[in-house]
């Protein structure tokens, strides 16, 4: 039920979105210039790679180096105004028909995330990462990576047809309100380094 509901409404949202999606594409290639799409390798069911791809709200600003400045310095207004209204996420609709992603589940993140991840945080791949999910109507951006792992293990655990309904819902409210995007002045999170495990040593 899950897939024939993905397939459903992502075919639905990306014929009626259509016009949309093709205004945010001429905009981006006047603002932003070339590559319309930004594509990065992430993992997805059990951790098999598929290249994700979603609108491009940066420009590609370098320093005196050559390197490219950081997230919050190549962020345009424009950029800003796509992530705002989840906007840049568009494109991933493709990727539930294809069946990369569902629509609810947990964000897909960067592939050398997958050896720093504990046994119980791993779990978050044992089903279909998804555009929207649990952690990111309970904080998104706004929380640690340790709770939004937590967030994630417990939809595994939890994952019903009814609570999908209830993600996509509260999804679209939070979007509206622009709730929980970016952490402090971080356009996006911190990179994750893995679990800080300390030893208490006993006098």
């Amino acid at each position: 039920m899950k897939r024939m509901f993905d397939l459903f409404i992502s075919i639905i949202l990306l014929l009626c979105l259509s016009p949309l999606i093709l205004i945010i594409g001429v905009l981006i290639k006047i603002r932003l210039g070339s590559p319309i799409l930004f594509k990065q390798m992430r993992p997805g069911l059990n951790g098999t790679p598929f290249y994700l791809y979603k609108f491009r709200s940066m420009n590609n600003q370098k320093d005196d180096q050559g390197k490219l400045l950081p997230d919050h310095l190549r962020l345009t207004s424009f950029g800003n105004t796509l992530r705002k209204f989840s906007l840049d996420e568009l494109p991933q609709l493709v990727h539930v028909v294809k069946g990369d992603l569902s629509l609810v589940g947990p964000r897909p993140l960067l592939m050398e995330y997958l050896p720093l991840y504990t046994e119980d945080q791993a779990k978050r791949h044992h089903v279909r990462p998804g555009i929207t999910g649990w952690a990111q109507i309970n904080g998104r951006n706004a929380i640690t990576w340790e709770e939004k792992f937590k967030l994630d293990v417990w939809y595994v655990d939890h994952n019903t047809f009814c609570l999908d309904i209830k993600i996509l819902l509260i999804t679209i409210k939070k979007v509206l309100m622009s709730e929980g995007i970016n952490q402090d002045v971080n356009v996006t999170m911190p990179i994750f380094k893995g679990e800080i495990k300390s030893e208490i040593k006993k006098n």
